[in-house]
């Protein structure tokens, strides 16, 4: 089996494991033994891989997106959650705006490494740039808006 192969069925393992294989199974409508197929690195089950569909629902019950975040390390592509999704359930203040200011100005930063390595910034790179960038104005909104409560 190809590394690549093995790499994604270790990834389904992971993810079927995180959400619980009881839970998966409901959540999928496939049995044990269909989503044990899926990770299984016998050769006889080398060319069988979980759906589309079935990875966005046992994602959107995971801790961690799994089989996804191992596709875009596939093509080098680095990912990040959301910030509307983090931290959905806890109260924002100051101090979790602070953490959230260094944690994206860090992502820009890397970001900015990355793109410049070559001496030149290309139309993607700059469009990844855009986007940290964006990101971190977003975490900056919210930290003065949080201040401004504070302050009233």
């Amino acid at each position: 089996m190809s590394k690549m192969r093995s790499y994604l069925k270790k990834h389904t393992e992971a993810l079927v494991k995180d959400v619980g294989i009881e839970a998966a199974c409901k959540l999928t409508g496939k049995s044990k033994a269909t989503l044990g197929r899926y990770y299984s690195d016998h050769e006889e089950h080398s060319d069988r891989f979980i759906p589309v569909d079935a990875v966005a629902a046992l994602e959107e019950a995971s801790s961690y997106p799994h089989v996804t975040s191992a596709l875009a390390e596939l093509k080098g592509i680095h990912l990040s959650l959301s910030a509307e999704r983090r931290n959905a359930n806890e109260k924002a203040n100051v101090n979790s705006d602070v953490i959230a200011l260094s944690q994206r100005f860090a992502m820009l930063m890397a970001e900015y490494q990355q793109s410049i390595e070559d001496g030149r910034i290309t139309m993607n790179e700059a469009k990844r740039l855009l986007r940290e960038t964006t990101q971190l104005q977003q975490v900056l909104i919210e930290m003065k808006l949080h201040l401004q409560e504070e302050v009233t």
